[in-house]
């Protein structure tokens, strides 16, 4: 999405829809110097679209693909982008009810909230209580420069472009008293263990809001939150306390179109190598992990092939244990993909070049007896798939109508 800034400048931004109608819109503020790309921005909103909202993340003037300088910015013309994403999306029929804010961004949508009267909460995580926190990001100011000169400075190894008065300028913000007149139900996140901002900061605005207000800790998370079970858990934890504040979601309408048959896989939209997969009336993420350019938002390709084998060898196993009257107990299959030397495969046919290989490691209750146990490990090889995955396959492959698929 493309809309126009505060400073007049094209700003960039993303729209994360969910399955279906959203329960909500949300608008997500970046961190200061980061972008809408960024792993929080990016797998919290795709995470909030599982809970039904949708959420707006967009890059402030000067930053990621966003134009403009960030030179020129300020806290305020932050606070003023922020306007005018949800004028933008007011404008698209979808006005915000939630704004969320990461780190600076959580100073911004507090500041930003004054403005919007459709905003029913607002969500700060790992917040200053203060805009001027930042000062110690980016040190002293030199004596001779003017308020309106340009100064060079490094945060988190990059270097950018600010004015010299761009310290005095947070240091007015009156952020205090907007905590105290926010009149909107607050949620603050923050890690114990945050080296950027501190947790003191969750506590100043905390005691600084007023009630309805909560706070959740997020233990062990980096300011960043860079794992993903972090992302995810603050992601659950917004969706089901904004709950409170968002119309509640209508029952899906019962899908009486027959399922396709096979299975479909087609592209998300949300960037990167996210697939969804629907299988009648089954439907699943696939995706590839960050060190391989996806978003780890599902299993990857190979991850499934493993789990149908793996899921097939159960089931074959159940199936001729049940035939043979036996009390089986319960199943447990491991399976790893890796490549090998054809010559170090002793049983292959293929002896030069290399292979793929499948490591299935098959766990059973310790009551069978040794006879049991081989012939269960014996029926486990004729499983469907097994005998798919060794023998001959012929894939055909072809273009479809106009190259798009028809159900």
């Amino acid at each position: 999405m493309e809309f126009p800034g505060a400073l007049g400048d094209v700003l960039a931004g993303r729209l994360d829809l969910p399955e279906g109608p959203p329960v909500g819109y949300a608008l997500f503020a970046h961190c200061f110097t980061c972008n809408k790309n960024g792993h929080a921005a990016a797998r919290i909103s795709a995470a909030l679209t599982r809970h039904g909202v949708a959420v707006l993340r967009f890059d402030f003037t000067g930053l990621g693909q966003s134009d403009g300088d960030f030179g020129n910015t300020t806290f305020s013309s932050n606070i003023a982008d922020l306007v005018a994403a949800a004028r933008w999306m007011r404008s698209e029929g979808h006005p915000p009810a939630l704004l969320i804010g990461h780190s600076l961004g959580g100073a911004a949508v507090i500041a930003a909230a004054e403005h919007l009267d459709e905003v029913a909460a607002v969500v700060t995580i790992g917040a200053p209580s203060s805009p001027a926190h930042v000062a110690h990001l980016i040190g002293a100011v030199r004596p001779e420069l003017t308020a309106t000169d340009l100064m060079q400075v490094t945060i988190g190894g990059r270097e950018f472009s600010i004015q010299a008065g761009f310290l005095d300028a947070i240091a007015a913000q009156p952020q205090a008293a907007r905590i105290a007149a926010l009149g909107r139900p607050l949620l603050v996140l923050h890690s114990p263990q945050d080296q950027i901002v501190g947790v003191d900061n969750a506590r100043l605005i905390f005691d600084a809001a007023r009630h309805p207000k909560s706070f959740v800790a997020l233990d062990n998370a980096d300011h960043l939150l860079t794992r993903l079970a972090d992302s995810e858990f603050v992601a659950s934890v917004i969706a089901s306390w904004a709950s409170r504040y968002l119309p509640e979601r209508p029952a899906p309408a019962p899908d009486l179109t027959p399922a396709p048959p096979g299975v479909v896989v087609a592209e998300t939209g949300r960037g990167g190598f996210s697939n969804t997969v629907r299988a009648g009336s089954h439907t699943w993420i696939v995706d590839e992990p960050q060190s391989a350019g996806g978003q780890d938002t599902g299993p990857g390709p190979y991850d499934l092939l493993l789990a149908g084998l793996g899921a097939c060898t159960s089931m074959t196993m159940r199936m001729y244990a049940e035939r043979k009257g036996w009390a089986m107990g319960p199943v447990t299959v491991r399976l790893e993909h890796s490549r090998i030397h054809a010559a170090d495969c002793a049983t292959c046919e293929t002896s030069t070049g290399l292979l793929d290989r499948i490591d299935r490691v098959i766990s059973l209750d310790n009551t069978l007896s040794a006879e049991q146990r081989a012939a269960l490990l014996a029926i486990a090889d004729k499983c469907p798939v097994h005998r798919t995955l060794t023998s001959e396959v012929s894939i055909s492959t072809r273009l479809a109508e106009g190259g798009v698929v028809r159900d």
